[in-house]
């Protein structure tokens, strides 16, 4: 880089006006001078007179010259690239291209502004104008994008990178944004003193220049190590360190010693060479003179009373010293050695032995009984209630420790007697006054008992006065806790009990309404809809969306309620399936336990009602819901765009509903919710679709006429199922609600999509070619073609792709049909013809019999047996009239395909070898087919065995309220008739099908096996052992909120029971484990190794300065668990107002806690240096403005002003508008009441 020019507001009025001997004498006012207030001409300088001559002009216009100018926040610098360090240097795209790019990227980052321009010798000039921050950041991001780089290396040594790098890296950024450059300085591990400069090459002499400017100036600089006996070491650093800091401040050097929690007994000197000799000998002439003239003695101090000879911080050891100049030595709190050391000069000592028996005997401890769930309001918001207690005596350090009946009290006796008064006054009244109670609600509607933003909760909080502690949703806790006034927390869990037995209470129900009635339902603008939720407000209705095609509405609230709504509801499609098949539909009562529903009209229209409402049955019988685990990555392209592929599932599974979770909440549930079969079958779809998505996912688009997708689909999905198989591709046809209706999306892997790709285009193909054809169809089928307006010419025409079928007019002889569309489909249409004329022609009806008294088993539940076998083998099915009551022989009524027609009576059998009419069925259709149902229906015929089960298992096969056995009548298809209990029979008869009856035998024996293996498991679980504690370690044993006593429950498969302190009878000791022998033995163990560490543990505590806590604690306390995982121990802070805020806590196994003090204390030096340096720079720190702003304002005062020198002139009124005209406005005379003056 070139040059550099550097213009602002200052530099330019500097370089008009030059600089005057007036100026210099103006630059050299003493303090003083600069303290008075200004002169009135200085103040307001009088401007220069309008015909001044071209001399005074090049002269400073008076005081004018004194005003220093105001110096701009934006300054403008111009940077010059030479063509040869120019990066892109094509000329036909100046203004364009990647440079322009880069500027503009240069401009937004750093928010400076900037000009290019191209000089004659085709170098580049940019101007940036912006703060001067801005400026320089986009000054290292030109030199880095437009010009070429060099690069050099540069050799200091070692020890001096650290300089260079400067305090968090300050220095070193400092460095790269005045030169430009990109300095990288080797690792500490790395044994290189290479330092590599990246840059232009003035920047990287520029660079080269100030390291090694830096690295000469801590040559200069030496170190030098002393070895000193450890015990010298307070008399050279004297009282609170006050000779060591005299002999650093007079020599200027450091001196670091150890401080006494760490063993070395090297001094460390660093500093300027003569500086630092001079520092040594001082040091050197007062260990020699101590090891002289010093002696000892020792003397037995109980190892309690330790502390308060060390004091807080060792400010008790360092007053002794101060005094007597005697040093004391304390052993250290991992000994158990009662012994103090005294060294100094012997005359001192004495004075220094009553000194140290009276700072041992100076403090106490004592406890005050307090219920631990007192202890937040005895320290109160904020600990505002303890505050007032350590304000009045701020020696008393009070301790709260969780889980424990006790306050800690420790100080001066005296205060210690006052504080632990003032507190059992305290708990006596919150005793009388307050309450606390537990209530158990499950975890899962706690976020409802709170409500939204805390609604709930803070209302009864409110109303109530009490506080309400509910468990964070990660402990999964039950319990919560309520306090305060006793009536408050009394009422509070009344409302909290209510509120949780009814959402416990509340439950989701599906009701299938045929979606056709929905819109009847809501009425006109949701005024129906709006009457039933009056009706029932408690209940949620949520009807699906018209485009989903669902029969599935949704009721949600409480039990009680959501059953009224759900017979109101079905009371309303019963009156609109009445409405439309013109019958009386009459439903058992709401208190009633009958479960028939009556319909009354014409034969036809009855059975049409009575096929509906048992179509709704079953449904509803059949719902169920299943969760899937698909990882949440790929649930955007499981549903596709605007949920197009998902859809297609749903749509393809009978319209199954699935849910997948919120975006971003990290859950990979998905719900699939339908009919059963329709579920396992979305289910299956779904899975395979994401393991194709895992592996490699290929995608094509096909596009077909609208017509044509039903047949591509084929009957039941017959014919894309064909290519699905074949390809292993998946096809997604567009549904009702896509714009293009003609898009047809293959998705799979790109062998299967590409295969697939192949098959549909030569289908599509073929359909495109439009033929027309005829056949011959007997005049005499005609009609079975034509009736209900063309029903099965529609079927064919949405199964074939709209192929178009005429049949002749009625009344002509003609047996020509014709058929037009595309080749493949009327082909398939003729056929499809053929097949039902053929069906037609084939027709035959045959007799089978079965006695009576097994029709209703035949037929199954709901018809549903009699309604399988018609649609399996194309039949009609027909069932006699029950016979009650034999009468005169009358012309049987039929019931057809399992449904009731009538109450027929059938006429006395004359040939006793005959079978009865009633037990004769009709079957009719084709005869192989007639045939075959004939053998099936044969098949359903029932038969019994019986089980021999001991009586005392019955009850557990039987279930709670009948589940279990009704479980296994479900399971296997049979009838399971358990002995009453006063029989007390052994025998359980099993009735059913042959085929079921021997897997529902097995079923039953394989149940009895696991029964007795659970009683005699039982048995075993309940092997109980007993544990030998002391109760004082039982809190650690149970772990915050029982974490520790959870982890051993749950490893070792055992319950664990602790003692109950308010039984007075019970051992306070013992704790009980119950479960298998060998998994309470290991339980024990893990048990007796906590204690075995507990009994190990120690607890010291060491003054830190608590300025330095922060740092140590690090953001949000990463820093302090790290030193407590690493050194394996626990360490806690005082609590904001604790009497001693230095003082810290450290618990754990002695050594541990050694070397973590250790470790902290190195830390507190470390700390504490920046602390007392950042504080002593405060001193010469300008106060801050609010500060300044407390002094009472004087207002702008000047000296020598015109109305202060004795003449007539008045001061200026701020208020005129006269004296103080605005700019650009007309001045108005001030003008007087009484008129103008004379």
């Amino acid at each position: 880089m070139s040059s550099v020019a550097v213009l602002t507001q200052e530099s330019f009025a500097e370089h008009r006006s030059g600089l005057t001997q007036q100026q210099v004498k103006v630059a050299a006012l003493n303090s003083e001078e600069e303290n008075d207030p200004p002169t009135y001409k200085d103040a307001f300088p009088p401007l220069p007179e309008k015909a001044a001559c071209l001399e005074t002009a090049q002269e400073p216009a008076g005081a004018w010259s004194k005003i220093r100018p105001i110096k701009a926040s934006v300054i403008t610098q111009v940077f010059h690239v030479p063509l040869e360090e120019r990066k892109y240097k094509d000329m036909n795209q100046f203004g364009e291209g990647e440079q322009a790019k880069i500027c503009l990227d240069i401009m937004q980052k750093t928010g400076a502004h900037l000009e290019l321009s191209l000089a004659k010798d085709q170098g580049l000039s940019i101007m940036v104008s912006g703060k001067l921050e801005a400026v320089m950041k986009a000054r290292k991001e030109i030199v880095a994008r437009l010009q070429t780089q060099a690069s050099a290396t540069v050799a200091i040594p070692k020890e001096h990178h650290r300089f260079v790098i400067g305090k968090n890296g300050e220095k070193l950024q400092d460095l790269e944004l005045k030169t430009a450059t990109k300095i990288q300085i080797p690792r500490p591990d790395d044994p290189s003193n290479q330092i590599k400069i990246t840059g232009t090459k003035e920047g990287i002499e520029k660079a080269r220049h100030e390291i090694l400017l830096i690295s000469a100036e801590q040559d200069k600089r030496a170190v030098e190590r002393l070895d000193v006996d450890k015990v010298y070491h307070p008399f050279i650093a004297g009282p609170f360190n006050k000779l060591v800091s005299e002999i650093m401040q007079e020599t200027g050097t450091r001196i670091n010693i150890p401080p006494p929690s760490v063993n070395k007994t090297e001094i460390v000197f660093t500093g300027e060479k003569e500086q630092l000799a001079q520092a040594v000998a001082r040091i050197k002439k007062i260990y020699e003179e101590k090891k002289k003239k010093t002696t000892t003695i020792a003397v037995e101090v109980k190892k309690s009373q330790h502390k308060y000879v060390i004091g807080p911080k060792g400010n008790s050891l360092q007053e002794i010293l101060e005094k007597t100049g005697v040093s004391v030595e304390i052993p250290p709190t991992d000994s158990s050695s009662e012994t103090v050391i005294l060294r100094g000069e012997p005359e001192k000592l004495g004075q220094a032995l009553t000194e140290v028996y009276a700072k041992a005997n100076s403090f106490t401890v004592s406890s005050v009984s307090a219920p631990s769930w007192l202890h937040r309001f005895i320290i109160g918001k904020k600990g505002q209630n303890l505050a007032k207690i350590t304000q009045q005596m701020p020696k008393v350090h009070i301790e709260f420790t969780e889980g424990e009946d006790k306050i800690t009290l420790e100080g001066p006796t005296e205060d210690v007697n006052v504080a632990q008064e003032q507190i059992e006054v305290m708990v006596k009244d919150l005793i009388n006054r307050m309450d606390y109670v537990e209530i158990n609600v499950d975890h899962k509607f706690h976020r409802h008992l709170i409500g939204k933003n805390g609604a709930n909760i803070n209302r009864i909080k409110d109303q109530y006065k009490v506080s309400v502690r509910i468990p964070p949703d990660n402990e999964k806790s039950n319990l919560i806790r309520i306090e305060g006034d006793p009536q408050g927390v009394h009422q509070a869990k009344k409302e909290l009990l209510e509120l949780a037995s009814r959402m416990e209470n509340e439950r989701t129900k599906d009701l299938i309404i045929e979606q056709r009635f929905h819109r009847t339902i809501i009425g006109q603008k949701g005024e129906r809809i709006r009457e039933i939720r009056d009706k029932f407000p408690e209940v949620i209705i949520n009807f699906p969306d018209p485009a989903h095609k669902s029969d599935i509405v949704q009721l949600r609230g409480p039990k009680n309620e959501v059953e009224k709504c759900t017979k109101y509801m079905q009371k309303m499609v019963a009156d609109l399936i009445r409405e439309e098949s013109n019958t009386k539909i009459d439903l058992p009562a709401e208190n009633s336990n009958s479960e028939t529903i009556i319909i009354t009209g014409k034969r036809a229209n009855c059975e049409a009602a009575r096929h509906r409402i048992l179509s709704i049955q079953k449904e509803l019988a059949d719902i169920t819901e299943v969760e899937v685990s698909i990882p949440s990555k790929l649930h955007n392209s499981l549903i596709g765009a605007k949920g197009r592929f998902i859809r297609s599932i749903m749509e393809e599974c009978g319209g199954v509903h699935i849910h997948f979770p919120t975006e971003g909440s990290g859950s990979d549930t998905v719900t699939i919710r339908g009919p059963a079969q329709d579920v396992e079958k979305a289910k299956k779809q779904l899975l395979h679709l994401a393991e194709e998505k895992q592996t490699k996912s290929y995608t094509v688009d096909l596009r077909a006429k609208p017509e044509y997708h039903k047949f591509l689909i084929g009957k039941g999905g017959g014919n894309i199922r064909k290519v699905r198989d074949n390809t292993g591709a998946r096809i997604i046809f567009p549904t009702s609600e896509d714009k293009d209706q003609e898009l047809i999306t293959i998705m799979g892997t790109e062998g299967a999509v590409k295969e697939a790709q192949k098959e549909l285009e030569a289908l599509i193909k073929n359909l495109d070619n439009v033929v027309e054809d005829s056949m011959v169809v007997d005049p005499k089928h005609h009609r079975h073609f034509v009736i209900r307006r063309g029903q099965v010419l529609r079927e064919i025409a949405d199964e074939y792709g709209g192929v178009m079928v005429s049949f002749p007019r009625s009344g002509t002889q003609s047996d020509k049909v014709t058929l037009k569309g595309a080749k493949d489909c009327v082909e398939a249409a003729k056929k499809r013809i053929l097949e039902i004329i053929e069906d037609l022609e084939a027709q035959v009806t045959i007799e089978c019999t079965i006695p009576q008294k097994f029709h209703r088993s035949i037929m199954g539940p709901k018809g549903s047996r009699i309604q399988q076998i018609t649609r399996d083998y194309g039949v009609q099915i027909k069932f006699p009239d029950r016979e009650e009551n034999p009468a005169p022989a009358t012309e049987p009524a039929m019931q057809e395909n399992g449904e009731e027609n009538g109450e027929g009576k059938e006429a006395k059998e004359t040939d006793p070898t005959s079978p009865k009419k009633c037990d004769i069925i009709i079957i009719s259709g084709r005869r192989e087919k007639c045939e075959a149902a004939k053998e099936a229906l044969q098949a359903l015929v029932p038969v019994t065995t019986e089980v021999e089960v001991p009586f005392d298992l019955h009850r557990y096969i039987i279930g709670q309220k009948g589940s279990g056995i009704r479980k296994m009548m479900d399971e296997f298809e049979v009838n399971i008739q358990v002995p009453a209990p006063e029989l007390r029979s052994d025998v359980i008869s099993i009735t059913g099908l042959a085929t079921n009856l021997d897997r529902a035998k097995a079923g039953l024996l394989e149940r009895v096996k696991e029964l007795q293996a659970e009683q005699e498991d039982r048995a075993l679980r309940s092997f109980k052992l007993t544990v030998t504690v002391d109760p004082k370690y039982h809190p650690k044993i149970i772990g915050r909120k029982g974490a520790v006593i959870t982890q051993i429950r749950t490893e070792h498969e055992v319950n664990i029971q602790f003692p109950d302190k308010d039984d007075e009878n019970q051992s306070q000791d013992q704790i009980t484990i119950t479960g298998y022998e060998k998994n309470t033995e290991a339980a024990r163990d893990a048990i007796m190794k906590i204690v075995g560490e507990l009994e190990q543990m120690v607890s010291e505590d060491v003054m830190l300065d608590h300025r330095v806590h922060a740092r140590i604690i690090g953001a949000r306390g990463k820093a302090i668990r790290k030193i407590m995982d690493e050194f394996k121990v626990d360490i806690r802070f005082p609590q904001s107002g604790a009497s001693d805020p230095n003082c810290v806590t450290v618990t754990g196994l002695p050594d541990n806690v050694e070397e973590a003090i250790d470790h902290i204390l190195n830390l507190e030096e470390e700390y504490l240096a920046d602390v007392v340096d950042n504080e002593a720079m405060q001193v010469y720190m300008k106060p801050s403005a609010h500060e300044e702003s407390k002094a009472p304002s004087k207002g702008f005062v000047v000296r020598d002003a015109p109305w202060a020198a004795g003449n007539n002139e008045k001061a200026p009124d701020m208020s005129s508008s006269e004296d103080f005209p605005s700019f650009g406005a007309q001045v108005t005379p001030k003008t007087l009441p009484w008129g103008p003056k004379r």
